[in-house]
């Protein structure tokens, strides 16, 4: 009864999200329609921003500006045949980007990137069979990027940007696998999270080693998210627990890993364009969540994740026939950085493999319209979460997995 709230707040900010728990890898129409690529195409439009600070300085512009946003479906469903147990939850999110850049002069560039990288929900049913660990999640993050680059070269240019952070959470689960109240109803909590925020920097440099192949480089630094004082809100509590699990507050400290990326482009000829990206993620620094209660009844919860570092290769082509129109396609594979025996179903994540496609259609030589779409698809997985404890006891909850995801995004860009 002293760990009822095993739960993962890192989802909160941390997980790799992409709808349901995922990485939403949706910071550009463009290079999403790419497999997602960018650290090293140069060019397009202030999408690139958020891949490479340094590639501020190569926008063709003095002014440089897109948005976007992206309509985001997830679906997965649970199956445990040897207890007949079942479930589904499809979710939506609506991850959206704005970037911005000025050519100051020839070698210098402002610019500034808001984005959302995490943040969406996850629904199950109330009182399913996993309740225990969760029932329902909403999360949101906002990062604000304001960025510098500077050509050191012609050629060689890098950039920085700081990092802001901004994001919320609100989390439901049920105190244990059968406590009710005396009219039957399942006792459950509710956690609530506002205005958690934190600073991190971005690195990044862009060279082109030729007329054709460009080289580019960002990372990302590790952030710590402190959540303090945030609600704990107990429901449909037994009379006898009633005094002991009372409405209170409670503190948790989580990293947002580190990332690396690199990746080259090679400019084929005047139609076409490739790119290829590697990216990793130094998940291994969410080992543990701690949650400490200032109820002093409810003793500190320490909740394994045990994740392990992972990266996803990226891929993608554009063919650009006219001024007025190019079309792109791309792929990525994201390994999972969950390890056997921690899959847990507020982020029920695994290996991945996305298509990606998309065009752009120039109205204007200042004014273009960006659509991309993409399919993602989850390797099925057979897989437990074997640390949650109750009554001094490691419980195992587990199953069979499968996911998938699917989105459809529009952006605007305005460039003079």
């Amino acid at each position: 009864m002293k760990k009822i709230l095993s739960i993962s707040l890192l989802s909160l900010l941390a997980t790799n999200t992409f709808a349901g728990g995922y990485r939403i890898s949706m910071q550009g129409q463009r290079q999403l329609a790419m497999g997602h690529t960018g650290v090293a195409v140069i060019g397009q439009n202030a999408e690139s921003l958020f891949f490479n600070p340094a590639s501020g300085t190569f926008l063709k512009n003095k002014w440089s500006f897109s948005a976007g946003a992206t309509a985001l479906v997830s679906n997965v469903k649970f199956q445990n045949s040897l207890y007949n147990w079942s479930n589904s939850t499809t979710n939506t999110g609506t991850p959206f980007y704005f970037y911005g850049n000025y050519q100051a002069s020839d070698r210098f560039s402002v610019g500034l990137a808001v984005y959302t990288p995490y943040g969406s929900s996850v629904e199950w049913d109330q009182d399913w069979p996993g309740s225990h660990l969760v029932n329902n999640i909403d999360l949101q993050a906002i990062f604000v990027q304001p960025t510098v680059s500077y050509k050191i070269t012609d050629n060689i240019s890098v950039g920085a940007g700081l990092i802001y952070v901004n994001g919320g959470v609100t989390f439901n689960r049920n105190l244990s696998r059968s406590m009710v109240d005396e009219n039957g109803n399942r006792s459950d909590v509710t956690i609530d999270a506002a205005g958690v925020s934190a600073w991190g920097y971005n690195l990044g440099v862009t060279a082109r080693l030729d007329d054709y192949v460009t080289f580019g480089v960002n990372y990302r630094s590790q952030i710590d998210m402190k959540v303090e004082g945030g609600d704990a809100k107990f429901h449909d509590m037994p009379s006898f627990l009633g005094g002991t699990y009372t409405n209170g507050k409670f503190d948790a400290s989580m990293p947002l890993p580190a990332e690396l990326t690199i990746g080259f482009s090679y400019q084929i000829n005047d139609k076409w364009l490739a790119a290829v990206d590697y990216n990793h993620t130094f998940w291994k620094a969410y080992d543990n969540l701690v949650i400490d209660f200032d109820n002093p009844a409810i003793a500190t919860s320490v909740n394994p994740r045990n994740y392990k570092s992972s990266g996803t290769m990226r891929g993608g082509l554009q063919f650009a026939p006219s001024e007025k129109f190019s079309a792109r396609v791309g792929g990525y594979y994201d390994i999972s950085p969950v390890q056997d025996g921690y899959f847990a179903p507020e982020t029920p994540r695994n290996d991945a493999l996305a298509g990606t496609v998309g065009f752009t259609y120039q109205v204007t030589p200042k004014f273009g319209i960006d659509f991309a779409a993409s399919a993602l698809h989850f390797k099925e997985t057979k897989n437990s979460y074997d640390h949650y404890i109750e009554d001094g006891t490691h419980v195992s909850f587990g199953g069979d997995y499968r996911s998938s995801a699917y989105s459809l995004g529009l952006g605007l860009s305005y460039n003079f």
